[in-house]
Formats: C-alpha cells, sequence, structure tokens
C-alpha cells in the first residue's frame, strides 16, 4: 500500500556505505530553528530515490502519488540534469537543510545557473544549503561563505581567489593551449 502524500519527506533510501573523513572534522550545531525539511542528495542516491518513488506509486494507496512532489513526470524518464532540477524546483524551499554533493555532475552550465536560482530563492525563502562543489557557477552564489579545502587544510576564499575559478577562467581564455598540455602529458605515459 503506497503511503499518502503526507509521507513523503519520510522516504529514506540508502546506497553502498562509503565513509569520507569530512564527517570527522565536521560539527553541526543546530539553531534555535528546527528545519523543515532535510536533504542529502548525492548523485548514486538520485536513481535509486527515483526507483522508489516508482515503486512506491505503483501500489494501490490514498493520496495523490509522491511523483507529484516532483514534478508530475517521472524522474526515470528525463535526463539526470532534468531530473535533478526537477527535484530541486518542487521540493527545495524555505527553513529547510540542504547537503548536496557535487551536484554539478549531473548538469550543464545552464542546468546549474538554474539550480544556483533556485537555491537563491530557497535561501531568500529561509533555507540553508551546503554545498561540496568545483562549479564557478554554484561558487557565485551571492552572499555564500566559500570555504577551500586542499593540502594545507581548510580556509575560507572570495571567489576569485577559487582555483576552480582561476582554472575556469584561464581555460576558457586559451582552451586549446589546455588541450596541448593534457594531449602532451597523456603522451608521456
Amino acid at each position: 500500500m503506497r503511503p499518502a502524500a503526507t509521507a513523503i519527506a519520510s522516504i529514506s533510501v540508502e546506497t553502498r556505505a562509503s565513509h569520507s573523513p569530512l564527517g570527522d572534522v565536521t560539527r553541526l550545531v543546530r539553531g534555535t530553528r528546527r528545519p523543515r525539511t532535510d536533504f542529502f542528495l548525492r548523485a548514486e542516491a538520485f536513481f535509486n530515490l527515483a526507483s522508489e518513488i516508482e515503486a512506491l506509486d505503483s501500489e494501490p494507496g490514498p493520496g495523490p502519488p509522491i511523483i507529484d512532489s516532483y514534478g508530475e513526470r517521472s524522474l526515470h524518464e528525463q535526463s539526470h540534469g532534468q531530473s535533478f532540477l526537477a527535484l530541486a524546483a518542487n521540493r527545495f524551499g524555505g527553513s529547510s537543510l540542504y547537503v548536496l554533493d557535487e551536484p554539478e555532475a549531473a548538469l550543464s552550465v545552464s542546468g546549474a545557473l538554474a539550480l544556483l536560482a533556485i537555491m537563491v530563492r530557497a535561501t531568500a525563502a529561509g533555507a540553508q544549503f551546503v554545498v561540496a562543489t568545483h562549479s564557478p557557477v554554484l561558487l557565485s552564489c551571492p552572499g555564500a561563505r566559500i570555504y577551500e579545502l586542499d593540502e594545507g587544510g581548510v580556509s575560507e576564499r572570495g571567489y576569485d581567489d577559487l582555483e576552480a575559478v582561476r582554472f575556469t577562467r584561464a581555460f576558457l581564455e586559451a582552451p586549446d593551449r589546455f588541450l596541448r598540455a593534457a594531449l602532451d602529458e597523456l603522451s608521456k605515459d
């Protein structure tokens, strides 16, 4: 029996266990407001989420199909980027906490810009985001506190000081030079 639409937030999908040392050095502190919803999203788990929604919706039950809360179109019938943006557009809102692990992996540059717009709107409504990204588009989020992790540790950085931004700018100014260097490096192997 499919759960009622109000149980949408209780769907829990897991992938193979993996561990990152980031959890050992990160401390979350709860403030006075409790998030309305929370979300940890990783590309590998997204496929399982889409499959679980379809499985739950295939069973008869009260209330509208769960997929209605994700844009009313099967997430498997869209490209990875389209389905990811459908999730973000329909599920990201105010008074919530979202942890995104390299969401740009699913997105084109224009898709990353669309996600950024969704994030900015959700932030204006009270949402908070913690995003691990290499995307200069997502890193340009207005008002974001940006931390760069490198061999030297963790430090707060300005947008123009980020390696991802500097490298992307240099590549766009001279893509042929970067391609030649990459091909030369491959020929050494």
